[in-house]
């Protein structure tokens, strides 16, 4: 270890942070959760300021009047403590610029998940590399701010590309902290009949030898599921997120990375979540590389894939193509993240596809709605542009609108409605673009 390296306990390494300070986190699985909860222990906050994003659990830290939670991505947790008080604010970001957004503020405590060290004395960011690293490097080597590692022998140690390097050496660390923690799971989520007529309908965009990207949620597991079941495929795999539909796609056998043409021969990602099993299987495993989200994101990076289909869901599409995916009438559920990387990053190409899929009814207080609608409601906040979405699939059926004039991109939406909305919308559509 370096000759500055401090190895303390969670409660110890907590008390070097003032009453008045601020803290830097990564997304999600980057999350160091027995110091987060040594930071719960503390009741003594003037002005903390956290950021972070996608927290996974929940904390009594944010739920302190002196705490204020900067957050790039909502999740349960950032929804939960908004809901009963806490200062839980939105900074609209994608993913790629979080890197720029902690540069810029500097907190100046970094802290993050790692594996034990190695023989070498270098820990390995197991299950994310995001937008954090550089900056966890420049905390730990500047003698103003701290680099608080946390380290479990449960995460497993994963692969990077080499030029971008997922280890950090002790002598670049402050603070040690050894616990005992498991990585989350993310529970899958039950696909609907809707889901597998979806799913159905993706199927048609996606070749034998395609690369892939899925996002999280019940649609993109039946597509992924679709595919491991599907005779033949040799697919790639380029994702922000490895999730357990991409898991189980390798264990299928239908995962060869040889056609990419790009980062051949391995799956790229820059986090994953998903079951135990699914951790075991990324330890020490060549075949999935991780990479900092500025490489994995990048829409010219993206575009480089050979045959690029992008599977994401959504909240609510227009009929000029607006993709609503992050909120609903302004109140926010999730963020931006990666989805107008990868819609942009699909078509750059002509065999690529960016596939928004989404069920077409929600059911609120007994009544049921359009998820497609002639115009968004108040208040909505749009996360992907029309001109970049190519592909929206509903239960209906899918409209591809790549090169359509206004009113056959809103023709074309209506005729994916639920028919108890259809003839409306079809109405609506023919008095766009006049």
């Amino acid at each position: 270890m370096g000759v500055t390296t401090r190895t303390l306990t969670a409660d110890e390494a907590v008390q070097l942070l003032t009453t008045t300070d601020s803290l830097g986190l990564g997304l999600g699985p980057a999350n160091p959760h027995g110091l987060l909860a040594a930071l719960s222990r503390r009741d003594d906050w003037e002005n903390l300021t956290v950021a972070s994003a996608l927290v996974l659990g929940l904390f009594d830290l944010f739920a302190h009047p002196g705490v204020h939670s900067r957050s790039g991505f909502f999740g349960p947790a950032e929804r939960f403590h908004l809901a009963t008080g806490a200062d839980v604010q939105l900074v609209p970001a994608g993913f790629r610029q979080f890197a720029t957004i902690l540069e810029k503020s500097a907190p100046r405590v970094m802290m993050v998940q790692a594996t034990t060290p190695d023989e070498q004395g270098f820990v390995n960011l197991s299950l994310h590399h995001g937008a954090t690293y550089r900056e966890l490097l420049r905390a730990g080597r500047d003698s103003q701010r701290l680099l608080m590692v946390e380290c479990s022998p449960h995460f497993p140690r994963t692969a990077s590309l080499a030029e971008y390097t997922n280890q950090i050496h002790v002598s670049d660390i402050d603070v040690l902290v050894m616990g005992d923690e498991h990585p989350f799971e993310l529970p899958g989520e039950v696909a609907t009949p809707e889901d597998e007529l979806i799913g159905a309908h993706a199927l048609a965009f996606i070749s034998p030898t395609a690369t892939i990207q899925t996002g999280i949620g019940a649609i993109p597991s039946v597509v992924a599921a679709s595919l491991a079941t599907r005779s033949g495929g040799s697919y790639g795999i380029h994702s922000e997120m490895f999730t357990e539909g991409l898991w189980q796609l390798h264990l299928a056998g239908k995962v060869s990375n040889a056609h990419k043409g790009l980062y051949d021969g391995v799956s790229v990602t820059t986090f994953a979540l998903g079951p135990a099993a699914m951790y075991q299987w990324l330890h020490n495993n060549p075949l999935v590389v991780f990479a900092p989200v500025h490489i994995v994101n990048d829409p010219t990076v993206i575009g480089r894939n050979h045959a690029l289909v992008s599977v994401n869901g959504a909240i609510a599409v227009d009929l000029f193509g607006q993709v609503v995916a992050d909120s609903v009438a302004g109140r926010q559920i999730s963020g931006v993240g990666g989805h107008e990387d990868f819609v942009a990053g699909a078509e750059l190409e002509i065999d690529d596809a960016s596939l928004i899929c989404l069920r077409s009814t929600i059911e609120i207080d007994g009544v049921v709605h359009s998820r497609i609608s002639a115009q968004l409601p108040s208040g909505s906040v749009v996360a992907t542009p029309r001109h970049h979405t190519a592909v929206v699939i509903t239960e209906y059926g899918s409209a591809d609108l790549r090169g359509l004039t206004v009113r056959e991109r809103a023709r074309s939406l209506a005729s994916i409605a639920h028919p108890q909305f259809r003839d409306d919308l079809l109405i609506a559509a023919d008095q766009l673009g006049r």
